[in-house]
C-alpha cells in the first residue's frame, strides 16, 4: 500500500484483513438518528473493525460557539485512537461509512490533523464491501495495545476570526461544501439562519463520489478544482465541519494540498449572528 493513496478498494482490504499493522474503523452515522451507526455496527461490520461515533468520539461537546461538531480534544482523541489499536506513525488506518465518505472523511482529516498520514478510506463504503461479496460479522473486535502521540498540525484548521480576516484577500478561495439549496438560502433544515458566508463559492461535497459512493478519478477531481489551482489558500466549510472533509479529501486527490478546515463552519458563523 502506498501511503500517498487516499482510497483502497474492497478487494485490497479483503486481502489485508490479517495485516498486523492495519486497523479498520467503522464511522457509519446518521445525523437524523445519532444511534443508528452504533446499531448498524452491532448488527454487522467488516471483520476486525472498531466503531467510532461522530458525536461521542470525533467531536467535542457543543457550546454556544464552535459549531454543532466542535473538534475533539487532541489528547482525548489520541487516547481513543490508541484504544482501538492505532499506533501513531505506524498503523495503517482504513475508515469506512455508508454515506459517500461523509463521516469517514472526518476521521481521515482528524488523523492527518494529528500528524498521522497513514490513513485511507474504503472506496464504495460498507455497501461496496457487501456488494463485492466479502464477509461481515457481529463479533466485537479486540484491540491490541497501542500508543498514539498527537502532533496537531495547526495550519490545517482555522477559526471564525481567521476566516473574516482572510476570506476576501487575493488568492484566497472560500468554499461552501453544502448542497446548492442550502448555499443559496433556499432551504435550511438545521441552522437558525439560511445562506452562506459572503464571498464563498459552492462545491457540494456530494460531487466527490459517484452514485455508488466511489471516489471519482483523480483526473475528474482535478477538473473539479480548476479554480483552486491558482489559489494560494483554500478555506473549506460546511454545516458543522464534517462533510467539508470530503472536499478536503477531494483536494488532496486532485493534488492541491492547500485546503484548510473552518472547523466551526456555518453553524459557528450563525452563532454570532443570532
Amino acid at each position: 500500500m502506498n501511503d500517498a493513496d487516499f482510497l483502497v478498494s474492497p478487494q485490497w482490504l479483503a486481502e489485508h484483513l490479517d495485516d498486523p499493522l492495519l486497523v479498520i474503523v467503522d464511522c457509519r452515522f446518521s445525523l437524523a438518528d445519532p444511534e443508528l451507526g452504533q446499531q448498524q455496527y452491532t448488527a454487522n461490520h467488516i471483520p476486525g473493525a472498531f466503531y467510532l461515533d461522530l458525536n461521542q468520539e470525533l467531536s467535542s461537546p457543543v457550546g454556544r460557539h464552535g459549531g454543532r461538531h466542535p473538534l475533539p480534544d487532541p489528547l482525548k482523541l489520541a487516547n481513543t485512537l490508541a484504544a482501538t489499536g492505532i499506533n501513531s506513525q505506524e498503523t495503517f488506518v482504513v475508515a469506512y461509512d455508508d454515506s459517500k465518505f461523509a463521516f469517514a472523511s472526518r476521521l481521515w482529516w482528524l488523523l492527518r490533523y494529528l500528524g498521522h498520514d497513514r490513513v485511507a478510506l474504503l472506496d464504495g463504503g460498507f455497501t461496496g464491501w457487501q456488494a463485492a461479496g466479502y464477509p461481515v460479522t457481529a463479533e466485537v473486535s479486540v484491540p491490541k495495545p497501542a500508543t498514539f502521540v498527537p502532533e496537531p498540525q495547526q495550519d490545517r484548521v482555522v477559526d471564525i476570526e481567521y476566516v473574516k480576516a482572510h476570506k476576501d484577500l487575493p488568492g484566497v478561495l472560500l468554499v461552501d461544501s453544502r448542497e446548492p439549496e442550502r448555499y443559496n438560502g433556499l432551504r435550511e433544515p438545521i441552522d437558525p439562519i439560511a445562506g452562506h458566508i459572503p464571498g464563498a463559492v459552492n462545491y457540494p461535497w456530494q460531487a466527490v463520489t459517484d452514485e455508488q459512493g466511489r471516489g471519482l478519478p483523480a483526473s475528474e477531481q482535478k477538473r473539479r478544482w480548476a479554480e483552486g489551482t491558482q489559489a494560494k489558500e483554500i478555506i473549506v466549510y460546511c454545516g458543522s465541519g464534517v462533510t467539508a472533509c470530503v472536499n478536503l479529501l477531494s483536494l488532496e486527490i486532485a493534488g492541491i494540498p492547500k485546503g484548510k478546515l473552518y472547523a466551526g463552519s456555518w453553524s459557528d458563523w450563525c452563532s454570532y449572528q443570532v
